[in-house]
């Protein structure tokens, strides 16, 4: 079982501000191992343009499965890379599924001493584990909701207090005059799925940023990149394997839906990279919303001189 003080550290960020890349080399500093946080690149054979970029003749290092969910690692440089590869595009993955597997597979890393760092740009599956949302499967109470739905917030809030003290004290003050919120916080709290004890970790945040124009130049960049790696085919080989639009991993993905035109009504190739790219644009506006509401995050300017060594130096001052 993990304690109170056992550390994570977190990198984040929109898309293309080089999250993996720094991930790995605080990893080789501090001895640790690296936890995908990248709701796309679970999928298997959705390589190209979800930007794994799996080291040339890496083999993938099983370590458990379940429910047709595999978990296990690649060797990036010597350093362990968990979350990839997890299931098929024909599977749903959920925070869920995220929040359940990261927690098994931090306390693998913990287990052998090291340092479990979070990398990727999946706001909700890092919220998951730094605000410790046990809750995601917790299915609604009917019940006790038709019972609580005549209730004002001042009354609910007090009914809460009496049977969750701290999760009552956790919430918001807009949380705390919300009966929809206040009702689910008391459903929670009445579930004998989360009376044991909750895990505590040590978290550093670091969440990398650019201006817009800065990040645009760097997405349209890496796009081409994926292009020129063969993108098109990608797309080509998974409906030749018997996936399809109708897929969620392939008709919602960034990148792939956007083929979609390409392949049923004739799309020109260049149409298609440029939706790509707006699309890339529009995801890395919206992350950094999410972001920004992540309490306890250290920004980082990645166009600014020396932005890496001042990073590392504070995850030096919090790990030590």
């Amino acid at each position: 079982m993990t304690n109170s003080f056992d550390k994570i550290g977190v990198i984040c960020g929109p898309t293309a501000t080089g999250k993996t890349n720094l991930a790995i080399k605080l990893a080789k500093i501090f001895k640790g191992e690296i936890i995908s946080a990248d709701s796309r690149q679970v999928y298997r054979q959705m390589d190209i343009i979800t930007g794994k970029d799996l080291p040339r003749g890496s083999k993938f290092n099983l370590i458990f499965e379940d429910k047709k969910r595999r978990v296990g690692y690649y060797l990036f440089e010597g350093i362990p890379v968990w979350l990839l590869d997890v299931v098929s595009p024909k599977q749903r993955f959920s925070a869920a599924d995220f929040y359940e597997l990261s927690l098994k597979v931090i306390e693998i890393i913990l287990g052998k001493r090291k340092l479990p760092i979070i990398a990727g740009g999946t706001g909700f599956y890092i919220k998951t584990i730094t605000d410790n949302i046990e809750t995601l499967g917790i299915p609604p109470d009917w019940k006790l909701r038709e019972k609580l739905s005549s209730y004002s917030a001042v009354t609910l809030l007090k009914i809460l207090d009496n049977l969750d003290p701290e999760r009552s004290r956790r919430m918001n003050e807009s949380d705390k005059k919300n009966p929809r919120r206040l009702v689910r916080a008391i459903e929670i709290s009445k579930n004998p799925k989360i009376k044991k004890e909750s895990k505590k970790f040590d978290f550093y945040l670091a969440g990398l940023k650019a201006s817009n124009s800065f990040l645009y130049e760097k997405i349209d960049q890496r796009v081409e990149e994926r292009v020129s790696s063969g993108a098109e085919d990608e797309v080509k080989s998974l409906l030749k394997k018997g996936y399809h639009w109708s897929n969620s991993a392939l008709g919602t993905t960034i990148g792939y839906k956007e083929w979609r035109g390409c392949f049923e009504n004739k799309e020109k190739k260049g149409e298609v990279i440029k939706k790509w790219k707006f699309a890339e644009h529009e995801y890395a506006r919206k992350q950094l919303t999410w972001f920004k509401k992540i309490a306890n995050l250290s920004w980082y300017l990645i166009s600014e001189e020396g932005w890496q060594e001042s990073l590392e130096k504070d995850f030096k001052d919090w790990y030590s």
